[in-house]
């Protein structure tokens, strides 16, 4: 796996809210400013809480409460029950990936929790204190009602909330955890710039998000049949612009964080998509679907272009974890 690491020791007052205004890419590929329009802004979210709302009861019906990819070994053939392990193995593998075993955190943020699978994990798994936020009040009254079923509501609590302005004091958690919740936010610069106000001095944040290719440095943008396949997933799962793993590590890096690190883990997740198309087209899966609503079938329509995006080395499953300073 390739890893890009970057030291930074100057302290340039992290976890006041200045949020920094850096090149980035959009999902196009375009070279661009991050602004971003606040009324788009709303009515992505919006989307973003019913899409969830109407699919999270489905997805846990048959993939149970990790409501992400799995960690597998290359061209692995799996069953269901291999599957759910495989999400605990991405969680233990991006925790090992962070070297958290070194220093085990006691106050954890899970930004887009889903219904609370990794909260709740993390939370037993260290005995620690964990908080969770969605945009979906279905997804954070389920993975409430969830906790209290394991014991855990005195661990563990979760709240409807907007991961770029997080209802959280500054440097308050020594675990920022955000496991495919990134690419639903549309300013990638505030989104990382939250990330780094609510860690604490010393504390690791750990991204684990979907990206295009980084581009070459010969390349303004992606090429027109790359933007038109993530113009399509876009629409069907309510994600805004896309960004590359090399971008996020330009973010971090503005931000003075400490041992940066990123790789690509696609050919670690490549069974997840087949696996759910599997699943979908269950007896189980198919009902489901049709009980469910148009923007759940309309996101299951869209998974065979994520495989086609993996194929073609246009999506990349990407990992980037920092530190952020202690002083």
């Amino acid at each position: 796996m390739n890893t890009t690491d970057s030291n930074r020791t100057k302290d340039i007052g992290i976890g006041k809210r200045r949020y920094i205004n850096i090149t980035a890419v959009s999902g196009d590929g375009e070279r661009m400013r991050p602004t971003v329009n606040a009324a788009a802004t709303e009515t992505l979210q919006k989307g973003i809480a019913e899409f969830y709302d109407e699919s999270s009861g489905i997805w846990e019906n048959v993939w149970v409460d990790h409501m992400h990819h799995g960690f597998y070994e290359p061209d692995s053939s799996v069953s269901l029950t291999d599957h759910r392990s495989a999400q605990i193995r991405m969680i233990e593998e991006a925790l090992s990936f962070a070297s958290i075993s070194d220093d085990p955190p006691r106050q954890i943020v899970d930004v887009g929790c889903g219904i609370g699978g990794s909260s709740r994990y993390l939370a037993g798994k260290y005995g620690a204190r964990c908080q969770g936020i969605t945009l979906s009040p279905v997804q954070a009254q389920r993975a409430q009602a969830l906790a209290a079923a394991q014991g855990l509501d005195d661990k563990v609590s979760f709240q409807v909330a907007d991961a770029l302005n997080q209802p959280f004091l500054d440097g308050q958690f020594d675990l920022v955890w955000s496991m495919e919740s990134g690419e639903h936010m549309p300013d990638k610069t505030k989104f990382v710039n939250e990330l780094a106000r609510v860690a604490a001095p010393g504390g690791t944040i750990i991204i684990v998000t979907w990206c295009h290719r980084d581009l070459s440095p010969s390349e303004e943008s992606l090429r027109p049949e790359e933007k038109e396949l993530l113009n399509k997933i876009c629409n069907a799962f309510y994600l805004p612009a896309w960004c590359s793993t090399a971008d996020y590590v330009k973010l971090l890096e503005s931000l003075s964080l400490q041992d940066i690190k990123a790789a690509d883990w696609s050919e670690y997740v490549a069974p997840f998509w087949p696996a759910v198309i599997k699943s979908a087209l269950t007896w189980k899966g198919i009902t489901s679907l049709l009980r469910s609503g148009w923007k759940t079938i309309k996101g299951a329509l869209a998974m065979p272009l994520m495989i086609e995006g993996y194929k073609k080395g246009l999506i990349k499953f990407a990992i980037i974890t920092c530190r952020k300073p202690e002083s």
